[in-house]
Order: C-alpha cells, then sequence, then structure tokens
C-alpha cells in the first residue's frame, strides 16, 4: 500500500522547497521517497525528479500549440494528463512502494474549482494510494488580518474541494520574529481561534475597511471559516530537523501510515517512535521557539550540532566520546550524548 502527499498552495509558500527538504529527511530516516514534478512548467527542479508531468507534456508546448496564456495552459495540462493516466500509472509502478511526495503547480484553480487534479488522484486512490494533501501558505500571511482571511477562505475551499485528508502548514514560519509584532501569539494563528478579535485590526489595515458594509462582510466572512471548523495549522521551518520531523508525525498519522503494518512502511523503528505522543511539540512551544526566544534556541541547536561534530570527529580518530543514553521509550534521544550543564536557552513564557 503506497503513501503519498499531495504538496499544494500558491506561488512562493515553498512547495518545490518543501519536496526537496522533505525527500532529504525522509532519506536520513532510512525511509524510501521519491519526487513526482506534476508543475508542466517547472523545468528546473532542485531535487532528483523520479517521474516529470513535462515528459508527458510542457506548458512551452501548450501555450504555442493552442495560443492560451500560462494559467489556462496549466489548466490544460492537467486535463491532459487526466485523459492519459495510463502514464502516470506507470511510472509510478515502476516506483513500487516508494513513498511519493507530488510536487503540484502554484495555480490555486487546480484545487479550488477545476476538477482535473481531483479526479487524477481520485483515481490513485482506487489503484490503493493513501494521499493526504498538505496545504502550504507563507508565514509572511500572518502580518495583514487581510492576507490570513484571505488565505483561511483559500483553505477552506481547497479542503471541500480536494475531500481528502488535509494538513495546512505555514511555511517559513522561522521568518516570523524578523516581521512587525503579530497583535496575538502564534496558537491565535494556528488553532484559527475566535476571529471576531481580529476584526478591529482588519478595520485599522484600510479606510476602506471601516464603512458599515464591509464590517458586516468581514464578520460574516469570520463566521463562515468558524462555522465550518475544519482550518488549522502546523508551521514549518523546512531547514529545522526538529519542525520536519513534528510535520512528518503529522502527516503519518493523517494518512495513517504510522498506524500500517509491514505493508508500505520500510521504516519500523520511524513507527515505534511515532507512536511516542509527548514527542510532539504544543502550542507554547511553537511560540517560545519561533518567536519569543528564538536567538536563544537557534544559538542551542548550533552549540549541540557543533558538539555532535565534534564526537563525530572524535570517532573518527578513535578518541573516546562519552557514555550514550541508554535505549528506552523515546527513540527521539536515543543514541546522543547524555547532557551537561544548562542548555543557555531561558525561556518566558507569555500569559495569554
Amino acid at each position: 500500500m503506497p503513501f503519498a502527499q499531495l504538496v499544494l498552495g500558491s506561488p512562493g509558500a515553498g512547495k518545490s522547497t518543501y519536496c526537496d527538504g522533505m525527500h532529504q529527511f525522509m532519506s536520513a530516516i532510512g525511509r524510501e521517497c521519491s519526487v513526482v514534478n506534476l508543475d508542466p512548467a517547472n523545468d528546473k527542479t532542485s531535487y532528483p525528479c523520479a517521474l516529470d508531468i513535462r515528459d508527458l507534456v510542457t506548458l512551452e508546448e501548450i501555450m504555442a500549440d493552442d495560443q492560451l496564456g500560462p494559467n489556462g495552459g496549466v489548466l490544460y495540462a492537467f486535463e491532459e494528463l487526466e485523459n492519459n493516466m495510463e502514464w502516470l500509472e506507470n511510472g509510478l509502478k515502476e516506483l513500487g512502494e516508494s513513498y511519493i511526495l507530488f510536487d503540484c503547480p502554484g495555480q490555486v484553480e487546480l484545487y479550488t474549482h477545476h476538477n482535473s487534479l481531483r479526479n487524477i488522484f481520485f483515481k490513485l486512490q482506487k489503484l490503493g494510494y493513501r494521499l493526504v494533501a498538505v496545504h502550504l501558505s507563507d508565514s509572511f500571511c500572518l502580518t495583514q488580518p487581510s492576507l490570513y482571511i484571505s488565505n483561511l477562505l483559500l483553505t477552506l475551499r481547497a479542503m471541500l474541494q480536494m475531500d481528502l485528508p488535509h494538513i495546512n502548514v505555514l511555511t517559513k514560519i522561522d521568518k516570523v520574529a524578523s516581521y512587525d509584532p503579530l497583535p496575538f501569539n502564534l496558537d491565535f494563528y494556528t488553532e484559527v481561534q475566535d476571529l471576531s478579535y481580529l476584526l478591529p485590526y482588519l478595520e485599522e489595515e484600510s479606510p476602506a475597511m471601516r464603512s458599515e458594509k464591509f464590517s458586516r462582510l468581514n464578520k460574516a466572512v469570520a463566521d463562515l471559516v468558524e462555522n465550518f471548523s475544519l482550518v488549522r495549522f502546523e508551521v514549518l521551518a523546512v531547514e529545522n530537523k526538529k519542525s520536519m520531523m513534528h510535520l512528518l508525525r503529522v502527516i503519518d498519522r493523517a494518512g495513517g501510515y504510522v498506524f500500517g503494518g509491514a505493508e508500505g512502511a520500510n521504516d519500523t523503528v520511524w513507527q515505534i517512535a511515532m507512536r511516542n505522543e509527548s514527542s510532539m511539540m504544543e502550542v507554547q512551544d511553537i511560540q517560545e521557539r519561533w518567536v519569543d526566544a528564538k536567538d536563544a534556541y537557534d544559538a542551542a541547536e548550533h552549540m549541540e550540532l557543533d558538539e555532535q561534530d565534534k564526537k563525530m570527529r572524535g570517532a573518527d580518530t578513535g578518541d573516546a566520546t562519552p557514555d550514550l543514553i541508554p535505549d528506552d521509550d523515546d527513540d527521539e534521544f536515543d543514541g546522543m550524548p547524555p547532557p551537561t550543564g544548562s542548555s543557555g536557552v531561558k525561556v518566558v513564557r507569555k500569559k495569554p
């Protein structure tokens, strides 16, 4: 039973960067992984591409032959792929039980109201693929209430259209601390809490929003998102190992990978580690790590990496190394040297 992620998101959200980083991370934990490029305009991928839609059809050919623009050309390309599913099915058969990452284009029409992408992946589900839609959003949207509300509507529409297990992710979370201070803690945005608190900030953003007409509209939109009670976000810094580890655990739970047996799961040690709930990040941890004490955490992690490098170099030269932490139920820390002294991180939690 093959497993796969359907990586969606607006242009600039970091889809290709995510696929590259997740491919490297899975390779590091011993999980066989392949990336499929489904963007007919992407002629230079940063990751090793196991299957490329451009071998079937390219955006340049469509635009030249059918006199279409870039957006229309991408929609046409997926209609072409839908009518040539044998090409995709045969290519995936050659990948066997490899975990698949589908890197999709940034045209939001594909997963808001156009049916070809949805139909393609429904056909793959019938072939036995266990799919999870991973919808990426740039965390810059948190800096403006209008961007955040718009992103909530886009995310909600994608969830309703794709009708798959769905994980929403705020990417580039490591940059949030460099933006202007947010009026609320991160958990307000990730848990999509009472949006009525955001309405005054929305009115402050633009004079046009202060009219009675827009005030009623904004409240109606906020109520719409809250009434569905579907949208929440995970956060991701793609270059941070612990952040990638947390997100992969969430995705594996959503797709059922962690609960499967040997079929389709080629990293049983990871499955055991996944069952350890205590290693999952809490919302307070996310606030502290990426906003309140980001610099201190960065410095501590750099020191930890330097210590690991020194120990590895010491092992290569035959020098003695400290005793390792014995194996126990918490696989995240197995094989690491015992802690010595203070980490240098001082954490002060904000009051809600």
